[in-house]
């Protein structure tokens, strides 16, 4: 992948639910992507391309087992292309921003493949500094075979 989508940003939803997208991930998301629900209560924005790549691994899931069809519900069917406008902004769909929790203020996170759209509210609550335990999420992902 030669696109890596990094970075953070502070935006605002206006009353139409449209959001401006920061202009360095604007050039790597491109005219239109998709959004969808992602995990932890944030919507998910994926480039065309990279969702075309996801929505290849959700193909494969064996739709026998329960756990891959709800697996497949929850992306695919919030899934939605959006177009950005002219102003630079896009149009986050009611029931997508109804899941997230989103009213007005967001942080936009670079995922590296995607971006992560969050309520500031939820994120700030999430993400209180004092509460990280880095050491612990270290050892845990060495655990895993990942060292940084």
């Amino acid at each position: 992948m030669s696109k890596v989508l990094q970075g953070e940003a502070l935006h605002s939803v206006d009353t139409k639910g449209r959001m401006i997208v920061p202009s360095k991930m604007r050039d790597l998301l491109g005219p239109s992507f998709v959004i969808t629900k992602g995990m932890d209560k944030c919507l998910f924005i994926y480039p065309n391309d990279e969702w075309a790549v996801f929505e290849k691994k959700l193909q494969g899931l064996p739709m026998i087992n329960k756990k891959a069809r709800e697996f497949v519900r929850h992306f695919n069917g919030s899934a939605t292309e959006c177009e950005v406008d002219n102003q630079g902004r896009v149009l986050i769909p009611a029931g997508l921003r109804e899941f997230a929790g989103i009213t007005k203020d967001v942080k936009i996170l670079g995922m590296i493949d995607h971006a992560e759209i969050w309520s500031k509210e939820l994120w700030d609550e999430l993400n209180n500094p004092d509460d990280f335990d880095f050491e612990g999420l270290a050892t845990d992902l060495q655990d895993m075979g990942i060292s940084i």
